[in-house]
């Protein structure tokens, strides 16, 4: 080494504080009583908001996608069911838009509820609906831990 040795974990602050506003021996940050637990995110009511549109947006491409398999291997897709999977995506991506409105989140739930009755119209439509059913119940959970 060149230059004079340095203890890695030392700092140039006297009071041990190191801008934490703490002092070295307590933690820097402790959660307040009556205040919100702080998530660590910088903007956690964006980030709920991309789990909500990523959640809708994947929907609606696996909708889509699924269309052609369902009709070769399941048989008997009547046009009926191939317009309601065209239409929930459809829903899915402009809902996918619009999280940033607290109506969002209860309009995609229901969503998920038309799904799952798409499977009157054709069993595979249920199988889905219960699967995103499941993805949007843990989105919400999420949505529910970080922001309260």
């Amino acid at each position: 080494m060149s230059g004079p040795e340095r203890d890695p974990h030392a700092t140039d602050d006297p009071t041990g504080q190191a801008g934490t506003g703490a002092p070295a021996d307590q933690p820097a940050e402790e959660p307040v009583a009556g205040q919100p637990r702080r998530s660590g995110l910088r903007n956690p009511e964006a980030a709920v908001r991309g789990l909500g549109a990523g959640t809708l947006a994947l929907e609606a491409l696996v909708l889509l996608l699924a269309i052609q398999p369902v009709r070769v291997v399941g048989g008997d897709l009547s046009g009926a069911a191939i317009g309601v999977v065209v239409a929930l995506a459809v829903a899915a991506v402009v809902l996918a838009g619009m999280m940033r409105r607290p109506w969002a989140w209860n309009a995609g739930t229901v969503l998920q509820g038309l799904l799952i009755l798409g499977g009157l119209l054709h069993w595979s439509l249920f199988g889905l609906g219960i699967i995103f059913a499941l993805v949007w119940a843990y989105a919400l959970h999420v949505r529910r831990v970080i922001l309260g």
